[in-house]
């Protein structure tokens, strides 16, 4: 499998690392920077890709997500409204790109 492969990961995962993707995009991180953060955390809470087989599941701990949204929005609200305002429109460009993509 090549580096960067997703598919060990389950829809659970690449939709949550699609959210927390836009998520980081929305508060002014850089497109790549912003997926390689989600597919972290994503990593650091389920462990990585979820191949299926029994026996073979983790529990997750979600703590980095609580982490986010307990010290999220300051650096957001430090910002000058415009600025804030061109972030959530680029990240809204990004999410009208990403919805034609295959989710296989």
């Amino acid at each position: 499998m090549p580096q960067g492969d997703k598919s060990a990961y389950t829809d659970k995962q690449k939709r949550k690392a699609e959210h927390i993707e836009e998520s980081y995009e929305s508060r002014g991180v850089s497109e790549n920077e912003a997926e390689r953060r989600a597919w972290a955390t994503v990593n650091k809470e389920s462990g990585g890709g979820k191949k299926s087989g029994s026996g073979r599941g983790h529990p997750e701990n979600h703590e980095s997500s609580e982490k986010g949204g307990r010290i999220g929005g300051k650096v957001s609200a430090s910002r000058p409204a415009a600025e804030r305002s061109a972030s959530a429109k680029k990240a809204a460009a990004t999410r009208k790109r990403h919805e034609h993509r295959s989710h296989s």
